[in-house]
């Protein structure tokens, strides 16, 4: 990034979305193993569900941003708490059935994320409409959402905040 301004490259903005997403399901598939202690991360805390939640939430503000901008409309503020608040939902141990939930939904993001930005051609990618980051712009921005995930790591390696890359 350049002074807040994510930068891209010749990657397919779907793609660059769709690697973020399975970087982040690869990791979870070892959370399962999670012994309920909070991972520390910068100034904050994460847990595998907290990590899902986040992502989830980056993906589903932005794409609200983006169709919103499509329809002429002005984005809806973002109310998120983002990564300042750790719920007890988070807290919560991560079983296979959370795991298999959060496949459903960040895969469906997924979809929905590829459907979009393949729609669009070049020039709408790159001159989006309404204030903000071109689209091109935010689907490289959203790659950042691996950070979510990265800070609780690969844990079948019993080393919490390692990384699989």
């Amino acid at each position: 990034m350049t002074d807040g301004i994510p930068a891209t490259d010749e990657r397919e903005p779907a793609l660059v979305v769709t690697t973020m997403i399975d970087h982040v399901l690869e990791l979870a598939t070892t959370w399962t193993a999670w012994d309920r202690r909070p991972l520390p991360a910068d100034d904050r805390i994460y847990t595998p569900h907290k990590a899902i939640r986040r992502v989830a939430d980056h993906l589903v503000d932005h794409l609200a941003e983006m169709e919103a901008r499509l329809a002429g409309h002005e984005p809806l503020p973002d109310h998120w708490h983002a990564s300042a608040v750790t719920t007890p939902a988070d807290l919560a141990p991560f079983t296979e059935q959370d795991l298999d939930e959060a496949r459903s939904r960040l895969t469906r993001l997924a979809q929905i994320w590829t459907a979009r930005l393949n729609a669009l051609t070049p020039e709408q990618l790159d001159r989006s409409p309404g204030e903000g980051w071109t689209f091109r712009q935010l689907a490289f921005h959203l790659a950042g959402s691996v950070y979510y995930a990265d800070s609780v790591g690969d844990l079948s390696k019993g080393s919490a905040g390692s990384t699989t890359s």
